[in-house]
């Protein structure tokens, strides 16, 4: 297993709620600041990706060309890992992603500063993400997984209310360096949490990684599948039905985030009263209902907006249910890190290959209502994992089996 440096950070008085752990607590403020800067200049990168001279097709070929080179570059977290520990590797990591920014402001076409924005990204977010996800899985407490991620949606959230506004606003006055570069600035800033968190250790071997990996990594790779089309390929078609705006983009994820702000937290503490399986219904069932109003919307602004606002609270659910799942088969896994280089090796291909299809759709005139449709095809067999890991759960000694290695 992965273990902390100092377990005493993670409880008080051998008492364990969601909001005593003080090291997911300082986790969580982190997410917070990486949150901002994804809703700042993260969640315009396709937007100005279009707006620089890049078709749509060519943004969603660069996204699977990033995930590509994020799936070369993955095998040297676990090496580094086992010498340097995972905390270092999050906190560089964290800094590593955000030089990406700045080269997104340099894009002028599809050319040289493209690729050269799509091998930075790789490399930062390899080790931002499979890191961030192995960390937060390794000092959390599965009995309160649902309310700790609740919560960290919802800060998250809530500190993304600013970002798209403040962002956007700087795109249409002071010009895209400035506002990339502060958005670079902010993510810099989310490591200074992460120094006050003790260093999680990875052991040199672990035998049953891959074979506790397996069910988290189908849910990871489904999941990624469905965030190129409702995610991407959505972000895309409101920016085009809002009048390629900066600014009205800005607002419509702004007001996205004050509505999914709270949405987290009401099914956290759900999920944690053993009801996994009725979270199941309750985040798919929105997800697909979400997905074909999407794609209906497409067009009309004010049905977008109002689309991308009910995405946004549906993303709360979603995501709550979808890694309280995933984190819990981590850390009953023998090593969370081993476990999450699989599972987002995974994500990258179901993303890579959603990216591919939906740009291929387009290249042939396919509208782009129509690619957002193509998340649909990844929630039956989302639904049978979601539900199997949850009635799993309720079954200590089946949960326990399906963790072991082989």
């Amino acid at each position: 297993m992965i273990c902390t440096a100092d377990t005493r950070a993670c409880h008080t008085d051998g008492r364990v709620s969601f909001l005593r752990n003080r090291v997911v607590n300082l986790v969580n403020l982190h997410y917070a600041f990486t949150s901002l800067a994804m809703a700042g200049g993260g969640v315009f990168f396709g937007s100005y990706l279009l707006r620089a001279g890049v078709p749509a097709p060519a943004v969603l070929g660069s996204l699977a060309l990033i995930v590509a080179c994020r799936f070369v570059v993955r095998p040297s977290v676990l090496a580094l890992g086992k010498r340097f520990g995972l905390k270092r590797l999050l906190i560089a990591g964290t800094v590593g992603s955000a030089l990406q920014y700045p080269l997104l402001a340099e894009v002028h076409g599809v050319g040289r500063a493209l690729l050269a924005l799509c091998i930075i990204a790789a490399i930062g977010d390899t080790f931002y993400w499979t890191c961030y996800h192995a960390y937060f899985a390794s000092v959390g407490d599965p009995e309160h997984r649902g309310q700790q991620i609740g919560a960290r949606e919802a800060l998250a959230s809530g500190m993304a209310i600013a970002g798209p506004l403040v962002i956007g606003g700087m795109l249409v006055t002071v010009g895209p360096r400035a506002a990339f570069g502060t958005t670079a600035a902010i993510q810099a800033l989310a490591a200074l949490p992460l120094v006050l968190t003790p260093e999680v250790r990875i052991l040199s071997q672990a035998p049953g990684s891959f074979r506790a990996s397996l069910r988290g990594a189908s849910i990871f790779a489904i999941d990624g599948w469905n965030s190129a089309s409702y995610v991407f390929v959505w972000q895309i078609a409101l920016f085009l039905s809002l009048g390629e705006s900066f600014s009205r983009f800005g607002a419509a994820m702004a007001l996205a985030a004050l509505v999914g702000a709270v949405g987290g937290l009401l099914l956290g503490r759900h999920i944690d009263a053993g009801n996994g399986h009725h979270a199941t219904w309750l985040a798919l069932g929105g997800l697909t209902a979400n997905i074909i109003f999407r794609a209906v919307s497409t067009g009309t602004p004010a049905l977008a907006v109002l689309a991308n606002a009910a995405g946004a609270l549906e993303g709360c659910l979603y995501q709550t249910t979808l890694m309280t799942a995933v984190y819990n088969q981590a850390k009953a896994s023998p090593c969370a890190l081993r476990f999450h280089i699989a599972t987002e090796g995974a994500w990258d291909v179901g993303f890579g290959t959603g990216c591919l299809t939906a740009a291929a759709l387009l290249l042939l005139g396919v509208p782009l209502s129509a690619a957002i449709l193509l998340s649909l095809v990844g929630i039956p067999p989302l639904f049978g994992l979601m539900r199997q890991h949850f009635a799993d759960e309720r079954d200590p000694l089946a949960f326990r089996v399906s963790s072991e290695p082989g």
